[in-house]
C-alpha cells in the first residue's frame, strides 16, 4: 500500500482534530506493515467491544446457548431462523419474570386482594322502567329475569348489550298457597315435564349465564325433583345460585353432585323496604365479604332498593364489585377446600 498519498490526504484534512490524525496515522502504518493480521491482534482490542472479543475467544464470560427450532419452508426444505452469534444471553427482565412466576410468587410484593361482593337484582322483566333503572347500575351488578313477562326477551338482550351478566329467575313451588307464576316447577311433576318447563324458561332469557330460584321454598327441599333440573344445567355448563328461601334447601348439594357450580346467597337486601333497612343490609354484606373474602346479596327492582344501590355503588371503597358467576366460583372453591381439609 502506498503510504505517501494517504498521509498527504490526512494532512490536507486539517479539520481533523489532533487525536483523530494520530489514530489514522497509526492505523495506516500498522496495516501497511502487518497486514490484516493486525486487526485480529492487539489493535482489535481498541476497535472491538471487550465482551464480543471475549466471547469469540471462548473466555469465561457467562453465556447461554440458544437453540432455535428447525422449521419447514414452503419448498419442503428445513431451515432455522438465522441470528448473529454468539448470542449474549442475560437474565429475563423483571417485568417478564413477574409474569413467569405468576401465582408461584413474584419479585415484587403483591397487594392483598380486595373482598368481593356480588349483587343480584331478582324479578326483572315485569316492569320495563324498573329493569332499565337496574341496567343503569354498574355492569358488575347481575340481573335475574322472570321468564314469563312479555318484555323479558327484549330486556334480557338489552341487559347483555349493556354488559350485565343475566340469570334465569326460575319459578319454583313455595310452601303455602302463593302462586309462583306460569310454567313453574312443582314437586308433583314428572322429570320430563320439569325438564320441558325449564327449557321453555331458558328459551325466554337469551344470553343467560346461570339460574336462581324464584320462591321455591318447597321445591328446593325435594332432592328427587331437583335432579332433572341439575342434570340439564350440567349439560348446559351453567351455574345455579340458591336464593335460599328456606334453610332446608338441598339445591346446592344436588347441584354439586352433577358438577354444577353452586352456592347460596348470603344476604337479602330488601325484606324490609326502607332505605335505612337496605343500607343496614348492605353493611351486613360488607361484613360478610370481609370475613369470608366474598359475599352475595340479592335485592329486587323496587325504587328504594335501586336508589340505595346507586348511592352505595358510587361510594364503594375497599371492596371489588364482581358478577355473580365470579362469586359463585370463589365460594364453591372455598367450600370445597374446607371439605377436603376435614
Amino acid at each position: 500500500m502506498a503510504r505517501g498519498p494517504v498521509i498527504r490526504w490526512i494532512v490536507r484534512n486539517a479539520s481533523l482534530v489532533p487525536g483523530e490524525i494520530a489514530f489514522w496515522l497509526v492505523l495506516v502504518i500498522a496495516i501497511a506493515v502487518g497486514g490484516g493480521s493486525v486487526v485480529k491482534g492487539a489493535l482489535a482490542h481498541l476497535l472491538v467491544p471487550p465482551g464480543l472479543m471475549a466471547a469469540e475467544a471462548g473466555s469465561d464470560v457467562p453465556r447461554r446457548d440458544v437453540s432455535l427450532p428447525v422449521q419447514i419452508a414452503a419448498n419442503g426444505r428445513p431451515y432455522s431462523p438465522q441470528v448473529l452469534t454468539p448470542v449474549a444471553a442475560h437474565g429475563f427482565p423483571d417485568w417478564l419474570m413477574t409474569r413467569i412466576l405468576g401465582l408461584r410468587g413474584s419479585i415484587y410484593p403483591q397487594p392483598a386482594p380486595l373482598p368481593k361482593i356480588a349483587i343480584v337484582i331478582d324479578d326483572v322483566g315485569a316492569d320495563g322502567d324498573a329493569a332499565r333503572r337496574a341496567m343503569a347500575l354498574p355492569k358488575a351488578v347481575s340481573l335475574s329475569f322472570l321468564p314469563y313477562p312479555d318484555e323479558t326477551p327484549a330486556l334480557a338482550r338489552e341487559a347483555v348489550r349493556g354488559g350485565h351478566q343475566i340469570l334465569l329467575h326460575m319459578p319454583m313451588q313455595p310452601e303455602g298457597n302463593a302462586d309462583p307464576g306460569p310454567n313453574a316447577l312443582f314437586t308433583s311433576l314428572g322429570a320430563d315435564e320439569i325438564a320441558r318447563r325449564l327449557d321453555w324458561a331458558l328459551s325466554r332469557v337469551p344470553g343467560y349465564s346461570g339460574v336462581n330460584n324464584h320462591m321455591g321454598s318447597l321445591f328446593t327441599q325435594d332432592r328427587a325433583a331437583l335432579v332433572p333440573v341439575m342434570e340439564r344445567l350440567s349439560d348446559l355448563h351453567v351455574f345455579f345460585l340458591d336464593s335460599r328461601t328456606t334453610p332446608k334447601s338441598a339445591a346446592v348439594s344436588v347441584a354439586r353432585m352433577f358438577g354444577v357450580a353452586s352456592t347460596g346467597r348470603d344476604v337479602f337486601l330488601d325484606d324490609v323496604e326502607t332505605r335505612e333497612a337496605i343500607m343496614a343490609q348492605l353493611a351486613e354484606t360488607e361484613a360478610r365479604a370481609r370475613a369470608d373474602g366474598v359475599a352475595i346479596a340479592i335485592g329486587h327492582p323496587h325504587a328504594v332498593t335501586l336508589d340505595a344501590l346507586a348511592q352505595w355503588t358510587r361510594n364503594l371503597r375497599g371492596f371489588e364489585l364482581v358478577p355473580v358467576s365470579v362469586a359463585v366460583r370463589l365460594k364453591t372453591e372455598m367450600e370445597a377446600k374446607k371439605i377436603s381439609a376435614k
